[in-house]
C-alpha cells in the first residue's frame, strides 16, 4: 500500500507543479516578462522528465520488479575487441544507475588479457532496479573500427548481459551440499574502483544446473561465500522459473551462442552512428547519450513491448 500511496503523491505533485508553471507562464505572457517565461519553459522541461519517470514506475507489475537486481556481463567472440566492449558496457550501465541515484557494489571481476573485461557481476540496489534491468538481459553487438587494429578495419564484438533479481530472505531455495562444490582462489582483479584483492575469493558450481558463480569483493571468505550463495540462489530461481513457464532454453531462458545472429541490440559506431534494439525496433543515433547511461529509452520501449 505505501508504495501504491507514493506513487499516487508523486502524480499528485506533479499536477500541482503544473498548475504552478501554468500560472507563471499566463503572467509572464501579461507582463511581457523574458525571465518569467525561461523560468516557466525550464519547469516545463523538469515536468516532462518528471513525468516520463513516473510513468516507467507504473510499469513495474513483475512479481521481484522492486528488487535489486545482480547483473552479470560476459565477453563474447571478438577476443580483445570484445573484453574493450564489455568494458565499455559496464561504464555504461554504471553511469546509469549512477543517474538513478542506485548504489553499484561489484562482487566480481575478471580483467581481460590486454586491456578491458572478460566478466564482471554487479549488485545494483535501488527500488526497481531489476524491473528496470530485466530489460538488459541478451547479447549485445557493437560494430566499430577496431582500436586494437592497426590496419583500421571495422570488426563485429558481442558481450551477453545477464540479470536477476536479488532475492528476499522469505523466498527459500533448498540447495543441497552434495550438489555444489566450493572452491576458494586468490583473486586477480584490478582493484580500484573495481574490486578489493582478496586471498578469499569463492567459486560455487551447482552440479545440477552446470551454474557457475563467484565473489571476490571482500575480504573476507566467510563474506564472500554468502553472496555467493545469493548469487546462486537468484540464478537457480529464474532457472527453475523458466523450466516451469515452458520457456526455459537454456540457463537464464534464451541463452544464446554470443556471437552473430543472436543480438537484442546494436550499437553502431561506424560508417553510421545507431543504437538499434531489435525487439522493439526503437532506436536512436545519439550514442554518445546512450553510452553515457540514458537507457530508459529503450526500457520503456521494452516495457510497452514485452510479451
Amino acid at each position: 500500500m505505501g508504495l501504491i500511496q507514493d506513487i499516487v503523491k508523486g502524480w499528485e505533485n506533479t499536477w500541482s507543479d503544473f498548475e504552478e508553471a501554468q500560472l507563471l507562464l499566463e503572467m509572464a505572457h501579461e507582463e511581457h516578462d523574458k525571465e518569467s517565461e525561461d523560468e516557466a519553459a525550464a519547469m516545463v522541461k523538469r515536468l516532462t522528465d518528471s513525468i516520463a519517470a513516473q510513468e516507467l514506475e507504473c510499469m513495474f507489475d513483475g512479481e521481484h520488479d522492486a528488487n535489486n537486481a545482480m547483473l552479470t556481463i560476459h565477453a563474447g567472440a571478438g577476443g580483445t575487441e570484445a573484453q574493450d566492449w564489455t568494458d565499455i558496457l559496464l561504464r555504461m550501465y554504471l553511469r546509469w544507475a549512477e543517474r538513478k541515484n542506485f548504489e553499484v557494489k561489484t562482487l566480481d571481476l575478471l580483467p581481460g588479457d590486454e586491456a578491458g573485461v572478460k566478466s564482471v557481476t554487479l549488485l545494483v540496489q535501488g527500488h526497481n532496479a531489476y524491473g528496470y534491468l530485466r530489460s538488459e538481459k541478451g547479447i549485445h553487438r557493437l560494430v566499430r573500427i577496431s582500436p586494437f587494429d592497426a590496419n583500421k578495419r571495422r570488426h563485429t564484438s558481442f558481450a551477453s548481459v545477464f540479470v536477476f533479481p536479488e532475492l528476499n530472505d522469505d523466498i527459500d531455495i533448498e540447495i543441497n551440499d552434495k550438489d555444489i562444490r566450493v572452491d576458494t582462489f586468490r583473486a586477480s582483479g584490478a582493484g580500484g574502483q573495481y574490486v578489493n584483492k582478496t586471498s578469499s575469493a569463492i567459486r560455487i558450481t551447482h552440479f545440477p544446473s552446470g551454474i557457475v558463480v563467484q565473489c571476490q569483493n571482500e575480504r573476507s571468505q566467510h563474506r564472500n561465500k554468502d553472496t555467493a550463495m545469493k548469487m546462486l540462489k537468484a540464478q537457480l530461481y529464474e532457472y527453475e522459473k523458466n523450466i516451469q513457464n515452458e520457456e526455459h532454453l537454456e540457463l537464464a531462458g534464451d541463452k544464446k551462442e554470443i556471437a552473430w545472429g543472436s543480438q537484442i541490440r546494436s550499437y553502431v559506431m561506424q560508417p553510421y552512428r545507431l543504437i538499434k534494439d531489435h525487439r522493439t525496433n526503437y532506436e536512436v543515433g545519439n550514442v554518445d547519450s546512450v553510452m553515457d547511461g540514458n537507457l530508459d529509452p529503450f526500457i520503456k520501449a521494452y516495457l510497452l513491448w514485452r510479451p
